[in-house]
């Protein structure tokens, strides 16, 4: 199996992984959290503005890929406070699109960053 790194500045991993790993079908994305890859600080706000930007972030790193929010299959939402839910899911509506992919939310004791919410996911290519 071949695989390749992909990158999507401005934004980087903080640690020693990639953004997302490629395999010609599938793409893994690294859970994304609402960071500013410009400043490289946490977005500050409510719990939807968060999600807003871990999703802009998880879109650049699709794109760099080829690919869109119609390609993901899996989703994985990390949060730090399940009564976030409720405005993490009304944002993460406005981005997925039909058929939604499958989804896992779980709560954490905590996160990267002292971030609030991260998400990673799956893509895959259609032929």
């Amino acid at each position: 199996m071949s695989k390749k790194a992909i990158e999507a500045p401005p934004l980087k991993a903080v640690g020693p992984y990639s953004l997302a790993i490629d395999t010609g079908q599938v793409v893994y994305v690294s859970g994304q959290v609402h960071l500013d890859g410009e400043t490289g600080k946490l977005v500050e706000g409510d719990v939807g503005t968060q999600t807003r930007q871990c999703l802009e972030n998880l879109k650049k790193v699709l794109n760099a890929a080829g690919l869109g929010f119609e390609h993901i299959v899996k989703t994985t939402v990390f949060l730090t406070d399940m009564a976030d839910f409720k405005a993490m899911n009304e944002v993460y509506a406005q981005y997925m699109v039909e058929p939604f992919p499958a989804r896992s939310t779980v709560q954490v004791a905590a996160l990267p960053l002292g971030a609030r919410v991260e998400i990673e996911a799956i893509a895959q290519r259609t032929s």
